[in-house]
């Protein structure tokens, strides 16, 4: 497995863990804390027990939402980083990690409201299923981004 790749992993299970294997223990640690502090304040390990059980109107009753909105954020900006400073330098690389953690906030607002098949989705499956759709939109747009990019550079060979 590369070094991107393991980094994005780690960082995926807890955020911080991928900047302990770039040797980034500060920002690591930052992260760590700042996971807890938000995981914490938003009740986000109740509210995830309470989604996977099918209790979505008690997930969304307990979910401080105030707090939870940081999260996607914070999530994603650990991912991205661990894999940029695993050496992930691609152009327009950070887009798929901008989108998916702006419209998994944006789902988070949205939860309490949205119906799928007369069911509420709630705080945890909303945004996830928001966030996939930015991701997918991230990756749409980074490559045709960096596409452009290719076609716009003059060539060295011109005569």
């Amino acid at each position: 497995m590369n070094h991107q790749a393991e980094r994005i992993l780690w960082s995926i299970a807890i955020p911080g863990f991928g900047q302990f294997l770039n040797q980034k223990y500060l920002k690591g640690i930052a992260l760590i804390l700042l996971e807890l502090l938000i995981n914490n304040g938003s009740h986000l390990n109740q509210i995830i027990l309470l989604s996977f059980q099918g209790r979505i109107s008690q997930a969304i009753s307990t979910t401080n939402y105030q707090w939870l909105m940081f999260y996607p954020c914070v999530y994603m900006f650990g991912i991205w980083d661990a894999y940029k400073d695993a050496g992930g330098t691609a152009p327009f690389a950070y887009l798929p990690f901008v989108l998916t953690a702006f419209f998994g906030t944006v789902g988070i607002m949205y939860s309490p409201l949205v119906r799928w098949n007369g069911r509420l989705l709630g705080p945890v499956w909303f945004p996830m299923l928001s966030s996939t759709i930015g991701l997918l939109l991230g990756i749409l747009l980074s490559l045709c981004l960096h596409a452009l990019h290719k076609i716009s550079k003059p060539s060295p060979y011109k005569s």
